[in-house]
């Protein structure tokens, strides 16, 4: 074989190897298994606090449910700290995430990272808690707050019999669901002209701080008879300062349905609690996470809420970790 044949017959094997590879990038779709190609089969999972029993069964589902559907998982806490989920949401997508499942670090602040994940072709699912703006999300799972402050209203009227001076902690600033419950409070109590709140102070959803704010109402106010918190963790402050300055007597609600909570019920040391189902609502955001990530759709709205449900002393029996047994 003379040198220009086999020069002749190397060209023609390096354009037809180049071919195949051409084709084999391209695929029978047109192109879409590159787009398929650069995404993991990993879930990345961000909560915050992992030592709050409520966003560590959120994460525990979403963890679960995903395993299940065959994907990787990987479970970070943002600690409530905008920047912490900001480089988390980074590490997301620098790991080609196939999904993001969130719970976020404040309905403002999480719009850019969101943003950023969507542009990035990460779909994210918020779960527990909304952010300000909605299209770049592809799913914003909570539990129905303003039903559930509601229900948690018409049991803290009934069981103060319609009046007495009472107490409110509320939870962070930021965060939406703080104020949606605190309205559904108000729209229910202020109804009652014989209730009157002396204090309505922040505890921004920590038990420690909630502990100390009532430590102080109660020097001021000494005789309250009420107090309904924003979430459980700020009602168990709450009975903590009361039981350190042997108040037996005072009603305490909460909200969130957590085991410790619906302990301090069983034991009387507690009125009630509104559960909200922490746990479906990662499942749901999940098993939509996956029909997006086959289908390109979730075949849902946007803003989904699931309705929350009343645990008191006679039906606490019925109820596990943020669930219905």
């Amino acid at each position: 074989m003379s040198s220009r044949t086999r020069t002749r017959t190397t060209a023609l094997g390096s354009a037809a190897l180049a071919g195949a590879l051409l084709l084999t990038a391209c695929g029978d779709d047109g192109g879409s298994s590159e787009a398929k190609s650069s995404k993991s089969n990993l879930i990345t999972i961000i909560t915050p606090a992992s030592d709050n029993p409520f966003f560590k069964a959120e994460a525990a589902a979403a963890k679960k449910k995903a395993e299940k559907l065959g994907y990787q998982t990987s479970v970070a806490s943002h600690d409530d700290d905008p920047n912490k989920q900001s480089e988390l949401i980074d590490g997301a997508i620098s790991r080609k995430s196939a999904a993001i499942i969130l719970d976020n670090a404040g309905a403002d602040a999480s719009i850019g990272p969101v943003r950023k994940a969507t542009k990035a072709g990460i779909p994210v699912f918020l779960i527990d808690r909304e952010i300000n703006e909605t299209g770049i999300a592809k799913a914003q799972i909570v539990s129905n707050n303003a039903q559930g402050a509601q229900l948690a209203g018409q049991e803290f009227v009934k069981a103060m019999k319609g009046k007495g001076d009472y107490v409110e902690l509320t939870g962070k600033e930021s965060d939406t669901n703080a104020g949606v419950r605190s309205k559904g409070f108000k729209d229910v109590l202020s109804q009652y002209p014989d209730l009157k709140r002396v204090a309505r102070q922040t505890a921004n959803w920590d038990q420690q701080e909630a502990f100390s704010k009532m430590e102080t109402i109660l020097q001021r106010h000494p005789d309250i008879e009420g107090v309904i918190a924003g979430n459980d963790t700020m009602a168990l402050g709450a009975v903590a300062a009361l039981k350190a300055d042997k108040r037996k007597d005072v009603v305490v609600v909460g909200f969130d349905g957590s085991p410790d909570a619906i302990a301090q019920i069983k034991a009387g040391k507690m009125h009630a609690t509104v559960l909200q189902p922490a746990a479906l609502g990662a499942e749901r955001a999940v098993q939509q996470a996956d029909k997006y990530i086959k289908t390109g759709k979730t075949g849902q709205p946007e803003k989904q809420a699931i309705d929350c449900e009343l645990v008191t002393k006679e039906n606490a029996a019925e109820f596990g970790l943020f669930a219905r047994r």
